[in-house]
């Protein structure tokens, strides 16, 4: 392998020298931090000999090298001067903020799309089963179904409150119990009344915290900055008691007062805006309105055109809102099953399906913005556009809504009424408009999806094998723990199995042992990755939780060097990972043989736990 040749190529493509700001490396992977990223193309970088793969994550462009990662740094060391310092929060390009900001959304949303997708089949049933006669909609049974479709959506905000605080480092309980002040039924009580309201002498602003997104991710993160700042003061005899105390009095004012009304008073600019466009030209608010309604949703500003909407009749029909969700509901719905049938990722599939049924034929467009489309950004993209063309045509044609409810193809009769049949018929080509030129868009334009590498064949092995042989063709758990497939790691290169085919475990203790008899081969100087190669051959990376390089070696303890010889069960590592949890690290520990191609097959023993030592693969 020509190490330098690659290296010349891999830094001419990311932009030379003047284009990298910082270059590190992990066990497997050169680590950019460049000022330009945008001209980097992923496919040209893939090419070069020796690059098993590229990602872009948390503001670096990393090139996946394999076990020879060191040999490439070295050779790019001498190709220029770089920084080999990891980039800090404020690093960067300004124009990223955009992107780093979606980025946060996506991933603190992940975690909750199961409980809505489940929510949003509720809410189709809620639909279907009254049309077909099965279900009354005056039963009890109908009004207790429509509070367990409802839950996943109103409570967002403390289940958000629990992710963000993992992402953020902050106390997830506290920060809980913030979204908890934000949703209590006394305030939302006082918020009904609409009576004046006061905290400390500060007007607290009558807002509806339910359903919404950005108030209490923002909360969240300033509780980071609180918690650290009270952590810091308050001396330890006391800190026990009184930081709680202060983080709530703090956060809980800082809710009500500040963070809060800031999505209302944004809310009601908005409205002041479109509707002085509507005023001028009502084609092109409708345009705006219908392109940039997933976004007006996730902030909550939607409610600043509730007036408008709650009220809509034949007397007095919606001709903005609810044309505008129309298109945009579509558009979510056809986006995601774009996806579902272009993806080759077997859980994507089934998320954007279940995701785009629910949009479509009920109008709920969570489960398909913030678990398909934002997170892959080209859909999101496929869907404004569509939803802009639509929005001009429904202020051309001036399509009207005479009922409110949830625009979906199921809620279609709320266009039905004022002369002839003209509004239905424009409703029903918008609907059209909106799945078909979504769809195509969002096929055209694609998703930037890691593609899985099947196994080409297929060998059968023996699962009657006793646990403890000295096979060499098996490969031992380093760790206790629950046992997944790499496809669930959270992390492209391992979930694509670009390192090689293996397993991951969720580690239950702090003891990792060697996985056979063998050789340390390599050992990172952060300790969070090892390389170990059996007497047999077998090269094993043993990968500990996600992203860790950046805790440089905090934690981690080391009982091996490179170059030593191990027995199988020796301690080699040990790790804390309470710790590395509260540090707001993914502590799955991915296990994969990285000479993959030099073997038949790689079959992982089908358990989903697994004790130390206890065969989790098999080497044919």
């Amino acid at each position: 392998m020509n190490y330098k040749d690659s290296a010349k190529q891999i830094l001419d493509l990311v932009g030379g020298e003047q284009n990298v700001q910082s270059v590190t490396h992990c066990m497997t992977r050169l680590r950019f931090v460049l000022r330009n990223e945008s001209s980097v193309e992923d496919v040209q970088v893939k090419e070069v000999p020796g690059v098993m793969g590229v990602m872009r994550k948390g503001g670096q462009y990393q090139v996946i090298m394999g076990n020879d990662v060191a040999s490439y740094y070295k050779e790019l060391e001498k190709l220029g001067h770089f920084s080999n310092q990891a980039p800090t929060e404020n690093s960067g390009e300004k124009k990223k903020l955009f992107e780093a900001f979606v980025d946060v959304i996506s991933g603190c949303m992940s975690p909750l799309i199961p409980a809505m997708l489940g929510g949003g089949m509720i809410k189709v049933l809620l639909i279907l089963l009254p049309l077909i006669g099965i279900l009354d909609d005056s039963s009890q049974t109908f009004a207790i179904l429509s509070f367990f479709g409802d839950a996943p959506f109103y409570f967002m905000p403390i289940m958000l409150a629990f992710t963000a605080a993992q992402k953020f480092n902050v106390t997830p309980m506290l920060a809980v119990t913030v979204a908890g002040i934000m949703l209590h039924p006394n305030f939302v009580e006082m918020v009904n009344l609409g009576d004046p309201v006061h905290f400390f002498g500060l007007p607290v602003t009558l807002a509806s915290y339910g359903s919404s997104v950005i108030p209490i991710l923002i909360m969240v993160w300033l509780m980071k900055y609180i918690e650290r700042f009270f952590d810091k003061i308050i001396p330890n005899v006391i800190k026990s008691f009184t930081k709680p105390l202060l983080i709530l009095l703090i956060s809980g004012l800082l809710a009500l007062v500040v963070v809060g009304p800031l999505g209302t008073f944004a809310g009601q600019l908005l409205s002041s805006a479109i509707i002085w466009i509507q005023g001028k030209a009502g084609w092109l608010a409708l345009g705006l309105m219908a392109a940039f309604m997933p976004l007006i949703v996730m902030t909550g500003m939607h409610w600043a055109f509730a007036p408008i909407f709650l009220i809509a009749s034949p007397a007095t029909p919606d001709i903005l809102i609810l044309p505008a969700m129309l298109a945009a509901n579509l558009a979510q719905g056809a986006a995601a099953l774009a996806v579902s049938a272009k993806t080759k990722d077997k859980n994507l599939k089934q998320v954007a399906a279940a995701s785009g049924i629910s949009a479509l034929l009920a109008g709920v467009t969570e489960p398909a913005l913030y678990g398909v489309t934002l997170k892959y950004k080209k859909p999101l993209y496929a869907a404004m556009i569509s939803g802009a063309i639509c929005g001009v045509y429904m202020g051309i044609t001036g399509l009207e809504s005479y009922a409110f409810a949830v625009p979906s193809l199921v809620a279609l009769p709320q266009f039905i009424g004022g002369q002839n049949n003209g509004n239905i018929i424009n409703a029903i080509v918008v609907a059209g408009i909106s799945i078909v030129l979504t769809f195509v868009l969002t096929w055209i334009f694609g998703i930037d999806e890691v593609e899985k590498h099947e196994t080409e064949q297929s060998v059968k092995i023996s699962e009657a094998v006793e646990t403890g042989s000295n096979d060499p063709k098996k490969i031992y758990a380093p760790m206790k723990g629950q046992v997944i497939p790499l496809e669930q790691v959270n992390d492209a290169a391992f979930s694509g199995k670009m390192m090689g085919e293996g397993v991951a475990i969720i580690p239950e203790e702090d003891t990792i042992t060697a996985p056979f008899d063998g050789e340390v081969t390599a050992l990172f100087p952060t300790k969070h990755a090892i390389g170990l190669t059996s007497e047999n051959g077998i090269e094993v990376l043993i990968h500990v939780g996600i992203d860790t390089v950046e805790l440089a070696g905090e934690h981690f303890t080391a009982f091996v060097e490179t170059g030593e010889k191990v027995k199988k069960g020796q301690k080699i590592l040990a790790v804390d990972f309470a710790k590395v949890k509260e540090a707001g690290y993914d502590t799955a520990t991915p296990i994969v043989v990285t000479n993959t191609d030099s073997y038949i097959d790689i079959v992982a023993k089908e358990i989903t736990k697994t004790k130390s030592q206890e065969t989790i693969l098999y080497v044919v």
